[in-house]
């Protein structure tokens, strides 16, 4: 159950002079979580496997460098912000007033930006127990957002092998939030080869499906008959090359699932399995939708930890979140954050072995 706060790991390139720094999280079972304040990252997650093993089960890198190349990674285990996922055209209009924002995705908006929250340093200091807390101000125009806003994540490691994100936020004006967690898994452990056989349970009727830009199109469709359906246990790569447009679409499964949900606290949304080592992730959350996606962009190029080669389809994520573009689609939940009110959202990933 100990937080230690470790040396200092280097500077941004974003946040010129300011330290980045590393916490690592233990509990009594010897699993551990390392925590970033640049991009307020996952950094490393050890878990054991069926034998007892402890391996790292997440995509990164062994130091900043890795983080801050040029082009830049693929978010690895960063938090999102101020909107994660896609807003199309990168434009948005609230109380009237029309908002644009950067075209850094074709000519969408993604991931909050060209520095988004994973691209600044946070402030972390030592929380409750096996925990970090992570604080940021982001000014008023900051990416094109409206409202000073104050964003809060904190990272515990429970003694029973779960991960613990919580999310806060207050803004001074009117503004739009939807923070997520980019980190991406591999069971196995990093860089051990493709998640294909990994199986997969997510609780959702509906998916949002998207136009060639992954942008929503406003409908729910129903899972019913399409490669989508995860109601039952199903390895990844059974359907991942099927021949429907959606998947076509996101070179594999790159989607926001609408989850089955009875109220507005923590729920099971998702579970996945390795059959090799045993492992097992539950995800909770008290959001909406769970963003699905199979590593479709990876592409060998890049090498993490250890020197692995990140392969395509070597690792998934599964990011709790609002739906995407909901500031433009009046049908999705609300993602605006009114001026005074404080915006709250909580995911726990969970671990055991079978």
């Amino acid at each position: 159950m100990l937080l230690v706060a470790a040396a200092t790991a280097g500077c941004a390139a974003h946040d010129p002079g300011k330290a980045v720094e590393l916490y690592t999280l233990s509990n009594k079972t010897g699993a551990q979580a390392t925590i970033a304040t640049y991009g307020a990252r996952v950094v490393t997650l050890k878990m054991p496997d069926r034998e007892g093993k402890f391996d790292d089960i997440v995509l990164g890198f062994d130091n900043l460098d890795g983080y801050l190349a040029t082009p830049p990674p693929p978010y690895f285990g960063a938090t999102i912000g101020r909107y994660g996922n896609r807003i199309a055209g990168g434009k948005f209009s609230l109380d009237g007033v029309l908002y644009t924002l950067a075209q850094n995705n074709g000519a969408n908006h993604l991931h909050g930006g060209n520095i988004g929250f994973d691209k600044v340093v946070w402030t972390g200091k030592e929380g409750d127990g096996a925990s970090v807390v992570m604080t940021y101000l982001s000014k008023d125009g900051e990416e094109g957002y409206p409202g000073n806003l104050t964003a809060s994540v904190t990272y515990t490691l429970t003694d029973d092998n779960e991960l613990r994100i919580e999310y806060s936020a207050t803004s001074d004006k009117d503004t739009i939030v939807n923070l997520t967690n980019h980190s991406y898994f591999n069971l196995a452990g990093q860089g051990e080869g493709d998640i294909l056989g990994h199986v997969v349970v997510i609780n959702a009727d509906r998916f949002t499906p998207v136009d060639k830009g992954l942008i929503p199109t406003g409908d729910l469709e129903n899972v019913d008959g399409t490669p989508f359906d995860f109601r039952k246990p199903t390895p990844i790569g059974d359907r991942i090359d099927a021949k429907d447009p959606q998947i076509a679409f996101g070179g594999g499964y790159d989607h926001n699932f609408v989850l089955n949900r009875a109220g507005s606290s923590l729920e099971l949304a998702a579970a996945v399995a390795d059959p090799k080592t045993g492992r097992v992730m539950e995800v909770f959350t008290t959001e909406p939708g769970l963003q699905f996606y199979t590593g479709n962009f990876l592409d060998g190029t890049i090498k993490g930890k250890g020197g692995k080669v990140y392969s395509r389809r070597a690792a998934f994520c599964m990011e709790t979140q609002h739906f995407p573009d909901s500031p433009n689609q009046p049908r999705f939940p609300s993602t605006t954050l009114k001026a005074g009110d404080k915006y709250q959202s909580e995911t726990v990933y969970r671990f055991s072995a079978q």
